[in-house]
């Protein structure tokens, strides 16, 4: 079943945020069916900066390329504002594709953009933003390549004009809708009454930020097919860091801290390390009588 076959049932799709090969494999293990690769989650863990437009194409270009080398897992890929006008979004979407995006994710913002829980963000002309959804969709390589199409507008112009900006960017040719910081459980209801025929929907949890907290099921009831958790694993990965730095300044020993981490060997187990090198060991030598 394709990634796109799967976002019209009726179960809802759950894709955590990733940043790199190992968080990437780390949710794949855990069972995920897709995974989102956020474009603040890269900013956080590549740059240590905020999210507000500094990611360049190149940089979440390698990205995908390392995950996709990882895991094979469907990859739901933020490409914030195509990086410029139309013409910049289609080169996007050739290169991601490339480099093995199942779904490319682009938004409203004009340039620099910034997180969407942010505050005092702007957005482009409605309808500039349809032709770079026009041109996103004759740029892809195949129509396995998802085209999602997010609005920003509930912060800048309201509610209402939201969801009229999303339905031209389904008359453009976007596959996924996603409206952007919904502020209420009755705004997201809303989505999905005004949405939910039209195309699959994503939602997007941000602990802290604008759209209450709701569980994949409370949304999958509500209508939506796909939910993300984009930056959740940095938050609590930088949590534990801190916490790990301290305790290693506090105590000059990783010895407190060693209920909280893997060993050598156990690390070494899930990165599948044993496998590597078994598998080094096989083409270490080449028996011709077998072939092998």
């Amino acid at each position: 079943m394709s990634f796109r076959e799967r976002l019209l049932q009726n179960k809802i799709v759950v894709a955590p945020g990733i940043y790199d090969p190992l968080t990437a494999s780390i949710a794949t293990e855990a069972g995920f069916e897709a995974l989102y690769l956020s474009g603040a989650a890269i900013a956080y863990t590549r740059l240590g900066r905020p999210d507000i437009g500094l990611v360049s194409l190149s940089e979440v270009a390698e990205t995908i390329a390392l995950v996709r080398d990882r895991v094979s897992t469907p990859l739901v890929v933020d490409a914030d504002n195509g990086y410029g006008n139309a013409l910049n979004v289609q080169r996007t979407v050739r290169i991601f594709e490339r480099a093995g995006a199942s779904a490319i994710q682009l938004e409203d913002q004009s340039f620099p953009k910034r997180c969407g829980h942010l505050q005092d963000k702007s957005i482009i002309p409605a309808d500039e933003m349809a032709g770079k959804i026009k041109a996103a969709v004759d740029a892809r390589a195949s129509e396995k390549t998802i085209i999602v199409a997010r609005t920003d507008a509930v912060a800048v112009e309201g509610f209402e004009p939201a969801i009229e900006r999303a339905r031209l960017y389904a008359e453009a040719g976007a596959d996924v809708l996603f409206v952007e910081a919904p502020r209420s459980r009755e705004q997201l209801a809303a989505v999905t009454s005004a949405l939910g025929s039209l195309r699959p929907l994503l939602a997007n949890m941000v602990e802290g930020g604008e759209t209450p907290l709701s569980s994949a099921h409370d949304l999958g009831t509500l209508g939506f097919r796909l939910v993300i958790f984009p930056g959740g694993i940095v938050r609590a990965l930088a949590r534990t860091a801190q916490d790990y730095y301290r305790s290693l300044q506090t105590h000059g020993t990783n010895e407190p801290f060693r209920d909280r981490m893997f060993d050598f060997t156990a690390l070494n187990r899930l990165i599948g390390t044993p496998e590597m090198l078994a598998l080094g060991e096989r083409y270490g030598s080449f028996d011709r009588e077998n072939g092998q």
